[in-house]
Parts: C-alpha cells; structure tokens; sequence
C-alpha cells in the first residue's frame, strides 16, 4: 500500500491495517465496558443504552451500512450514540448530529522510551482500587462506567501516585489483536487531578504499558489539545472519526 499523508505528520506503509487494529481494538473496549453487545462484520452494537460517554454502536469498515447499523441500536431512549470509525456516515437524516470529531493515533512499538514520571506508577489490582481511581478520574466521585469485571488479563487499569499516595494521574489500556488483527495495546481515560501536569499522565501510562505489554503498538484517539499532547509523546494521527448524538 502506497504511504499516505496528513499534513506534518508521515504516515507509515502499514496504515491502513494500524487503523483497523485501533477501531477493532476500540470497539471490544466499548463491548467490555458496556458489558456485551454484538460484533457483525462491519459495526459492533449494543441494543441497550450503554454507560455514559459509551457509544451504542462502533463501525468496522468504511462499507458499514447507516440502516444495519441503526437496527441494530435503541435510537428511542435519549442518549444514543454512533462512533463513525471513518468519518463517511451520514446520521443526519436519522435525528443525529456531530457530538465531536477527532483522529484515531498510535505510537510505534520502537519508539523512544518516554521520560521518567515523577508520579509513582502500579496497575490496579482489585475492586477497591478501582473505585479509588474511578474517583480520581470523575473528579473526587466514584459513578463512572467502570466495574470489577474489567479487571482481566486483557485490560488495564494504571495509576500514578503521588508521594503521599494520592492518585495524581491515570489511565486505561486493553490489548487486542490475537486473531483478527494487528495485536495492539489501545490506551484511553487519559486524566490528571488538578495540579498535576498532563504530560505526567502519557509519560507514566506509556512506560506502565510497554511494562505489562512489551513490544506493542500503542494506539487510541484524541482531539484538540489531548491530541497535541499525544503527537508531542509520540503518536501521529491514522485517520478521523467523528461520534454522533441521537437528538430528534
């Protein structure tokens, strides 16, 4: 396949399959936060209302068809959302609009260690710590999406610790990609806690990541300045998505 371009940035040979694992892996993110749904070939969707911030169906392929995927969703109850992996639907005429846009990214297996945090970094081992960093990660309140069953050998949850043993900074990470695709670790819910700087939350996370996961391509998306920062660690964008929100 021919080396494709986005301006400032170059896009290695293997793209296209790198943008594949980061949509497959993104979706089984989706699926195992949500707690199931239904992969078909082209989207993954989930017939009831999934957890807050969760899209209720991913696409797979540019190919995924508006009506299958939309059947296959609860578009009546408020808060239904489509995570348009690339960009190419048009939800509009269905009663949905652009909730945001973004670019998918990843950071090669090879490069460059990231500098040392200061932040002390350790993967959460139980229930209760995940409830201490799903605080950390709401602000102070433990009532985001994320449940003990998420605790599993394919999914991560790291959080960087201050001296006094505050969690400062944090994210989650999941590796896909044994069968179907490229095996990738995806990195999201990058955060940290007023007082922290950002850069503290990549620089650990990478480093905790190619610790449980040596050898693998990092992948994720972001957007604005979370995307900058990303680019400024070592990503470089794949391609766009865009996320639509049921409001008729």
């Amino acid at each position: 396949m021919a080396c494709g371009r986005i301006p400032g940035v170059i896009i290695a040979p293997n793209t296209r399959e790198l943008l594949r694992a980061a949509v497959h892996n993104n979706a089984q993110w989706c699926a195992a936060v949500s707690g199931g749904g239904s992969f078909a070939a082209d989207a993954w969707t989930s017939a009831r209302r999934t957890p807050p911030y969760y899209p209720d169906g991913v696409t797979l392929t540019r190919e995924a068809s508006a009506d299958a995927l939309l059947a296959g969703m609860d578009t009546d109850s408020p808060g239904c959302s489509v995570k348009d992996s690339f960009a190419v639907l048009d939800l509009a005429p269905a009663g949905f609009e652009v909730l945001f846009a973004a670019q998918w990214i990843h950071r090669p297996a090879d490069a460059p260690a990231p500098a040392a945090s200061a932040l002390t970094w350790s993967r959460v081992a139980d229930a209760g710590e995940l409830a201490a960093w799903e605080a950390a990660w709401g602000g102070g309140e433990s009532t985001g999406p994320f449940h003990p069953g998420l605790l599993t050998e394919e999914i991560a949850f790291f959080a960087g610790r201050s001296a006094d043993g505050r969690i400062a900074a944090g994210a989650a990470a999941n590796r896909t990609g044994a069968h179907r695709t490229q095996a990738v670790a995806g990195l999201s819910n990058v955060f940290t806690a007023d007082g922290t700087p950002g850069d503290e939350a990549w620089t650990g996370a990478l480093t905790a990541v190619a610790d449980v996961w040596p050898g693998l391509p990092v992948v994720g998306y972001e957007a604005g300045d979370d995307l900058d920062t990303a680019v400024r660690h070592g990503f470089a964008p794949l391609g766009p998505l865009r996320v639509w929100l049921h409001t008729a």
